[in-house]
């Protein structure tokens, strides 16, 4: 789904310290992006492009799925617990097998981020890197299920372990040295 709900919009304005005045500013201009802070209804965890889609593919496959996600300026933002940015990074710096892991951007408590539209412009570039940005999984509910830090952690790592099994281009497995 690429509209937020109804739903999905109150549980991202109460992000901001003022929800009201978020929900007033999105009622008047819908296809506007926004900055939100993070640490109080969610934490962003902001991957590269290629890399978030093999983390979202290993999230479904492994069965929890994921909360919301976007897509901005050739970035993945994955939607995730508060406080999961936190403790992703401490986890990402102090496990040996994590070393092959791209470097992740974790914003926490006292960082924001700016989040795609509510509702996107009819005439919106589909470019990626273009634009506003985009929702890939937009926020649907009040009390949208975010994934921790270590479900987040295992589907990096797998997401990572997939990756070294195939060449750059996409040709198949590499063979084993």
């Amino acid at each position: 789904m690429e509209y937020v709900t109804v739903a999905g919009e109150a549980w991202l304005a109460s992000a901001s310290e003022y929800p009201r005045s978020m929900r007033a500013l999105w009622e008047s201009r819908p296809w506007a992006p926004a900055v939100l802070p993070c640490g109080r209804a969610f934490d962003v965890v902001s991957m590269p492009a290629l890399f978030g889609r093999r983390v979202l593919d290993e999230l479904w496959a492994s069965g929890p799925g994921c909360g919301p996600v976007a897509s901005f300026r050739g970035r993945t933002l994955l939607f995730v617990q508060p406080g999961a940015a936190a403790r992703l990074r401490s986890l990402l710096a102090w496990e040996e097998w994590a070393r092959d892991v791209p470097p992740l951007l974790c914003h926490g408590r006292g960082d924001a981020v700016t989040v795609p539209p509510v509702q996107r412009m009819v005439n919106a570039p589909d470019s990626p890197g273009q634009g506003p940005g985009r929702w890939i999984v937009a926020p649907d509910s009040h009390e949208p299920w975010l994934p921790g830090a270590a479900v987040v952690l295992w589907a990096c790592v797998r997401a990572s372990r997939g990756a070294l099994a195939h060449d750059p281009v996409g040709a198949g497995p590499v063979p084993a040295v």
